[in-house]
C-alpha cells in the first residue's frame, strides 16, 4: 500500500481504475482518452440528415400546394369556359344556331381574372348556321376584358363556306329580278356564267374572276371570259371588253357578322372559300353581338 509522502498516518489507498463509458458512439483509446474526431464526424452526419429531412419535407409541402393550386385553377378554368359558352349562346342573334365551344388559354385563369383580362380565348363552331347559311367558324380573341362593356383587344378568325353556301349568299345579294348566277370555286379563282345584251342580242359568256375582300363584302372581279353562245355577225372580240369591264360580282357578308367585324381576306379552293375576319372594336355585350353590320352600296 502506498504511504503518504513524508507524513505519518494510514497508508494511502490506491485510486480505482477509470471507468470506461459503454456508449457505442464514443470510443476510448488505450490510455482512456476520447476519440474526439470520430464523435465530431458522427454529430455532423446527424445534423446533415436532419437538414436533408427538413428540405425534403419543405419541398413536398410546396409541391402539394402547387398541385392544389393547379387543380383549383383547372376547376375554375372549366367553370369559366362553360359560363362563357352559355353567355355566348344566350347573346347570339335568333338567326344563328349551332354549338360554340370556348377555351381559355394562358397559365392561370385565376391570375388572369384578378388582372382584369384573359390572354387568349378561342371560339370554335364547326357547324354554325346563319340565316340558313352553313359555316364553320374559328375565332381567336386576345386581351379579353373581364368587364364586358370594354372592347376586346383583338379578334381574328376564319369562316369557311362551301360552294352551296356561297351561292346562297350571292342569291341574297343580287338585285330583285336579276338573273340567277352560280359561282364555281376553283384553285384561287371563281367561274360564273352570265350574259350581255348587244344590239338586242343576249350573248352568253363564261367568266373567270379573282376573289378579293372589302371590309364588308366579297368581290369577284372578272379577269378573263369566253363567249358561250353564238354572236351572229357581231365580233366576239368586241364583246369580251364589255364582260371584263363589268363591275365585280359583290357578295355582302357584313349582314351576317356583328357590327365592327370586318373582312380581311379570302382564299378559294375547289369546293371551299375561307374568309378571314378581324376586329379591334368588338365588345361581348348582348347588344354588340346581336347588332349586325351592313354593306355599303355599290
Amino acid at each position: 500500500m502506498a504511504q503518504r509522502r513524508d507524513r505519518p498516518g494510514h497508508p494511502q489507498r490506491p485510486r480505482p481504475p477509470r471507468r470506461v463509458c459503454s456508449r457505442t458512439d464514443v470510443t476510448v483509446d488505450r490510455d482512456g482518452a476520447l476519440d474526439r474526431d470520430t464523435a465530431t464526424g458522427r454529430g455532423a452526419a446527424t445534423r446533415r440528415r436532419r437538414g436533408l429531412s427538413g428540405f425534403i419535407i419543405t419541398t413536398i409541402v410546396v409541391l402539394a400546394l402547387v398541385a392544389t393550386f393547379f387543380i383549383a385553377d383547372a376547376g375554375v378554368r372549366n367553370y369559366a369556359e362553360n359560363r362563357a359558352k352559355a353567355e355566348i349562346a344566350a347573346h347570339l342573334p335568333d338567326s344563328v344556331t349551332g354549338d360554340v365551344s370556348v377555351s381559355i388559354g394562358g397559365l392561370s385563369v385565376i391570375a388572369q381574372y384578378l388582372m382584369g383580362s384573359f390572354d387568349r380565348v378561342t371560339l370554335v363552331a364547326p357547324a354554325l348556321t346563319v340565316n340558313g347559311v352553313p359555316a364553320s367558324v374559328h375565332l381567336v380573341a386576345t386581351d379579353v376584358p373581364v368587364d364586358q362593356t370594354k372592347q376586346v383587344g383583338d379578334v381574328r378568325g376564319t369562316v369557311d363556306l362551301d360552294q352551296a353556301a356561297l351561292n346562297t349568299l350571292l342569291a341574297a345579294a343580287l338585285p330583285t329580278g336579276a338573273p340567277a348566277a352560280d359561282l364555281v370555286l376553283g384553285d384561287g379563282t371563281v367561274q360564273y356564267a352570265g350574259s350581255v345584251s348587244v344590239f338586242g342580242l343576249n350573248i352568253g359568256y363564261q367568266a373567270t374572276a379573282t376573289p378579293t375582300a372589302a371590309a364588308d363584302s366579297l368581290l369577284f372581279t372578272p379577269s378573263s371570259a369566253q363567249i358561250t353562245t353564238g354572236a351572229g355577225s357581231i365580233d366576239a372580240t368586241a364583246i369580251l371588253p364589255l364582260v371584263l369591264g363589268q363591275q365585280p360580282v359583290r357578295v355582302c357578308v357584313a349582314g351576317y357578322l356583328p357590327e365592327g367585324v370586318n373582312l380581311a381576306g379570302v382564299e378559294v379552293t375547289p369546293g371551299r372559300a375561307r374568309i378571314t375576319l378581324e376586329s379591334s372594336t368588338l365588345m361581348l355585350t348582348a347588344q354588340s353581338l346581336t347588332t349586325l353590320g351592313t354593306c355599303s352600296a355599290g
